[in-house]
């Protein structure tokens, strides 16, 4: 449903939560709206922001009754975001998973480009960043600190 396209991801604002692969299933039922949606991590804090969001705005559409299931299987995985959601992310500042799929993300971590300039000569400040989805690194060219979005 693209009405659900003006709903952004509450930590990453530049993307909404179909293009972060959160938004599963919509089901409608004459009046009656039916959202699923997954988590990226299982304890995600913003699933419940998420859900809020999802009601007020389809109630504000008509919908007299809006149902938000969070299902944790499939598990959410980085596979889920496209190709021009990587560059939204690399554009806000966010270096995208390097992988679709990653067997050992530590390996990984040594050739992320910065978002910023483009280098790959980068560093791991810290493997746990500003939310549980991402680790903080350091681009050892420009200097800057960056968020990269953990493959998982």
């Amino acid at each position: 449903m693209e009405l659900l396209d003006q709903i952004p991801d509450p930590e990453i604002p530049v993307v909404s939560i179909r293009e972060m692969g959160i938004l599963r299933d919509v089901q409608i039922n004459e009046k009656t709206c039916t959202v699923t949606i997954t988590p990226t991590y299982t304890a995600c804090p913003a699933m419940g922001a998420i859900a809020d969001d999802i009601k007020a705005l389809l109630k504000s559409h008509g919908f007299t009754k809006v149902v938000v299931n969070t299902v944790l299987s499939p598990a959410w995985t980085t596979d889920w975001m496209s190709e021009s959601t990587r560059q939204k992310l690399r554009s806000f500042g966010i270096a995208p998973p390097a992988h679709k799929a990653c067997d050992q993300w530590t390996t990984e971590l040594t050739r992320i480009n910065c978002p910023r300039c483009g280098s790959n000569n980068t560093s791991v400040i810290s493997k746990f960043g500003s939310t549980a989805c991402k680790s903080l690194m350091r681009c050892e060219e420009c200097k800057e600190p960056f968020d990269y979005f953990k493959c998982h």
